[in-house]
């Protein structure tokens, strides 16, 4: 399975805004946070999950996400492709990542903020896994 956006849109009127995604299923999702970076220059990478599964949404600002297919956890290959999303909080897109993959998170405006939602609650498993930010060629 491979990551995919699910786009969302804005309706706008006299009233103001209206953001909504009518295209995501929230059925899997059984927690959620927001993560707020105390800089644009802060990279939270590159961790990820064999099992869990992750969505995205920038609720505010934007968000510079890059994503990469796990090859071996024990050791990755360094030059694995990276596949890369900007996501903004005017459009409400949602990206879902599957299991398999490690991600990096930068904030590309101050004050951003992205909600991260899991299909597993706290601690239920054990499949979490992080690599230094310099690991990979980039």
């Amino acid at each position: 399975m491979s990551p995919n956006l699910i786009s969302g849109n804005c309706h706008k009127d006299k009233r103001g805004h209206l953001f909504y995604n009518n295209d995501f299923d929230l059925t899997n999702i059984k927690r959620m946070y927001v993560i707020e970076n105390s800089s644009i220059d802060i990279i939270r990478a590159w961790q990820g999950h064999t099992i869990e599964q992750r969505w995205f949404s920038a609720t505010k600002g934007s968000f510079k996400i890059q994503l990469i297919a796990v090859d071996n956890w024990d050791t990755p290959s360094l030059t694995l492709p990276i596949i890369e999303f900007t996501l903004h909080s005017e459009t409400f897109d949602i990206l879902h990542i599957p299991a398999g993959y490690i991600s990096s998170l930068q904030a590309l405006e101050e004050e951003s903020k992205l909600v991260v939602m899991a299909d597993y609650h706290l601690g239920e498993l054990n499949d979490e896994f992080r690599y230094p930010t310099d690991y990979f060629t980039i």
